[in-house]
């Protein structure tokens, strides 16, 4: 029930961080992209780092993992886990799997964002 109450806390921190960054960049410019691709790319970076402190120098516990990674990130945005699960199996050298992961992710999920925009009609 912790690792829960942990998850849901940062999950909940970082969608609202996700929210006023998405505000607050939307209002700096006209490119409707612009905010999200911010989000990704800081929150791409904050899961290497907190997945190096956390594998490599043990610097923090499996519980601030999941407050931190799997919440905050996870709330903050998705697109980091989608970019280290990538970056994990690059790492690995299973090109296969990360070729069909991503060209699947990106296909797949255009795909649908469509397909339920046609189905709300």
């Amino acid at each position: 029930m912790k690792q829960l109450v942990l998850v849901f806390i940062g999950g909940g921190l970082g969608s609202a961080l996700r929210f006023m960054s998405n505000k607050w960049l939307g209002s700096i410019t006209t490119f409707v992209a612009f905010p999200t691709l911010v989000v990704n790319v800081v929150g791409s970076f904050l899961i290497g780092l907190l997945m190096g402190y956390y594998t490599s120098k043990n610097a923090i516990s499996h519980e601030q993992s999941l407050l931190l990674i799997t919440g905050f990130c996870g709330g903050y945005t998705t697109f980091s886990t989608f970019a280290l699960e990538n970056a994990t199996l690059l790492k690995n050298g299973d090109y296969f799997s990360l070729i069909l992961y991503t060209l699947g992710s990106l296909v797949l999920g255009i795909s649908f964002v469509l397909l339920g925009f046609y189905f709300s009609k």
